[in-house]
């Protein structure tokens, strides 16, 4: 874990933010937070670096990070996500006793829906039961890919594919929802590479989850990913093919291309991004892909082109 910053306010979220998503095919008003915990206990994949986050936080920290979060939200806030960088359901980062009050005083506040983030092993009878006895609650899993190899060499995620069956079934026979994150472009794959995987994780995943989210891969610090980047033997996915994953999947899928346009996040040549990272966002609200269909721009074929040289580059990535 890095070093703490003994200035750290422990009864303040990481960060907090409204928006409107999409819900069960309907575009609704929610709270996302992420509480600032001790971290995620697994802290091994090769792009995050959330761990930096981390802190001491007690349960009765962590119930009051929850209330200044909740001071953001008002009567048409009915979805409230909360995240952890790390996993709200286990015992030791979110203590039992904070997570029941937690829950207990979104039942109090009105709100209909819950959002949380967790790994597989997490996932047991007794934590989803809790959860959905207060209220609808939807359990995304950061299952990134279907592929095992790419998920335990490339990613480092710890689980396996079956793993995140077994818990989408523990979900699912209990009443609630899954959403599962895939990653698009893990290192060491080229671009083609990862929107082909991207997309067999999609039809594979939606058997087994209610909704996707595509997570365009980004170059957060200290991690292996930023490090290979540096060499420059990393380049964050192009948004071209984040429009194809997305054209190729059945819905409902979602996408927030964070950093989109930047050198660390997801971008084309830089005169198109804004253009493009703006019909992904719509999209999530209308799941309509027809407008991806008027976007162009002379980069689009440098994009094509790179793919097909990186197919011969035996791994290189090729700017």
């Amino acid at each position: 874990m890095a070093k703490l910053d003994r200035r750290l306010d422990l009864k303040r979220p990481v960060t907090v933010w409204r928006s409107q998503d999409l819900v069960e095919g309907r575009e609704a008003s929610a709270l996302t937070m992420i509480l600032r915990t001790v971290g995620c206990r697994w802290n091994r994949c090769t792009m995050c670096g959330y761990a930096s986050e981390g802190a001491p936080a007690s349960s009765e920290d962590l119930v009051a990070q929850f209330e200044n979060a909740m001071q953001r939200s008002d009567p048409e806030v009915t979805v409230v996500k909360i995240y952890t960088s790390g996993s709200f359901l286990d015992p030791q980062e979110m203590p039992v006793a904070a997570r029941d009050e937690i829950l207990q005083r979104l039942e109090a506040a009105g709100i209909s829906k819950l959002v949380i983030e967790t790994r597989p092993q997490y996932v047991t009878r007794e934590s989803v039961e809790k959860c959905l006895s207060i209220l609808p609650t939807e359990f995304a899993m950061g299952l990134e890919t279907s592929n095992d190899l790419i998920r335990e060499h490339v990613i480092r995620k710890g689980f396996t594919f079956q793993d995140f069956v077994d818990a989408s079934e523990t979900v699912h026979s209990r009443g609630g929802r899954v959403k599962a994150y895939l990653l698009l472009k893990p290192p060491s794959l080229s671009e083609g590479q990862a929107m082909r995987d991207a997309i067999s994780s999609a039809r594979a995943a939606q058997e087994h989850a209610d909704v996707l989210s595509l997570n365009l891969c980004n170059v957060q610090r200290n991690t292996q990913v930023e490090r290979m980047w540096e060499r420059g033997e990393f380049r964050p996915p192009w948004l071209w093919s984040a429009l194809e994953v997305i054209k190729s999947v059945p819905g409902p899928i979602v996408c927030d291309p964070v950093g989109a346009g930047t050198r660390r996040g997801p971008h084309n040549c830089g005169l198109c991004d804004a253009a493009v990272a703006e019909a992904i966002r719509v999209h999530d609200l209308t799941q309509d892909v027809s407008p991806f269909d008027k976007l162009d721009c002379e980069c689009k074929a440098t994009w094509r082109e790179l793919m097909a040289l990186e197919e011969q580059s035996f791994g290189t990535p090729l700017f």
